[in-house]
């Protein structure tokens, strides 16, 4: 458990997940199974909340284990909050723009803030605000 808890202290977890979310909001439309395939309505939107709110997660993790004062750690949380916010609205507009058969959904933004605040709620939770993670 110690090792795992090092590993996710390291900035690398999340700087991959941050990586992972651009290949799959970049992917072409045409090359997504469509919705009918996971016969669950609003899969996708289940998807972008579940990615936001792993990336708030890994990258609160990582704040968490350096020796902060609990101010400022909870400053670093609601900054990854915001830049999550930020980074699931900037990716819509790349998907506009930028990505074939690929729209701007106002909901996977919505999708993307829920599951962002779930991260940044269960990181206010789970790591102790007065103490170093590891």
């Amino acid at each position: 458990m110690q090792s795992i808890k090092k590993l996710f202290a390291k900035r690398y977890p999340a700087i991959l997940w941050t990586i992972v979310i651009f290949i799959l909001l970049a992917i072409p439309g045409n090359m997504i199974p469509s919705e009918a395939a996971f016969s669950i309505s609003n899969f996708d939107k289940y998807v972008h909340i579940s990615i936001f709110f792993v990336f708030v997660l890994l990258w609160s993790f990582y704040f968490a284990s350096r020796p902060e004062e609990s101010k400022k750690l909870r400053k670093w949380f609601f900054l990854v909050f915001i830049i999550a916010c930020l980074y699931g609205t900037a990716m819509e507009y790349v998907q506009k723009y930028f990505i074939p058969f690929r729209d701007f959904d106002l909901y996977d933004i919505l999708s993307d803030v829920i599951g962002s605040l779930a991260g940044y709620i269960a990181a206010s939770l789970i790591f102790p605000l007065n103490k170093k993670v590891i």
